[in-house]
């Protein structure tokens, strides 16, 4: 339903859509006649009504949808890489935990973890695999923790082979 406003200054309606086709027809209106639809707050021409374009003789313009949207259309999105990298370099630094402390592996899960979370936050139109990269670098703190405890164990159990024989019984 739509409320129109005449050559007179009137208001007329509501009326349907089909009243204003037989109206613009009859030349009663034209496409500079002001209109507004039922539910809608501004009056605008009626010829910038999608359902009254034809009836001018005017096509509809084409829809334009944002640029960021297109581009998602046009290429699907990938998994980062470095996100993978640091997941692949988390997951290796637990391996390697006992025999070298997870090192380096552990410093370069955490570095690509954090580049592959940097890369997505700034492109996420191009790029997914946030769940991966905080995992990656999960693993990678925790391997570090891990050879801090283990280094700490080490270093503190070293000592004990200089004690009298009598303290290992306690």
């Amino acid at each position: 339903m739509y409320r129109i406003i005449g050559v007179d200054g009137r208001e007329y309606g509501p009326v349907s859509a089909g009243q204003l086709a037989t109206w613009i027809a009859e030349g009663r209106v034209n496409a500079e006649t002001n209109a507004v639809a039922e539910g809608s707050m501004g009056w605008k021409p009626l010829g910038s009504y999608p359902e009254f374009f034809r009836s001018f003789g005017k096509t509809p313009p084409p829809l334009m949808a944002a640029p960021a949207v297109l581009a998602s259309l046009a290429q699907p999105r990938k998994v980062n890489g470095f996100a993978v990298a640091g997941l692949t370099l988390g997951i290796l630094s637990f391996c390697c935990c006992c025999c070298c402390y997870g090192a380096p592996f552990n410093l370069l899960g955490l570095v690509f973890s954090i580049l592959g979370l940097a890369q997505i936050a700034n492109n996420p139109h191009l790029y997914e695999g946030k769940a991966i990269a905080i995992t990656g670098l999960v693993l990678s703190l925790l391997s570090i923790l891990c050879a801090a405890g283990l280094l700490t164990f080490s270093s503190a159990t070293a000592g004990w082979r200089h004690l009298p024989h009598h303290t290992f019984r306690l």
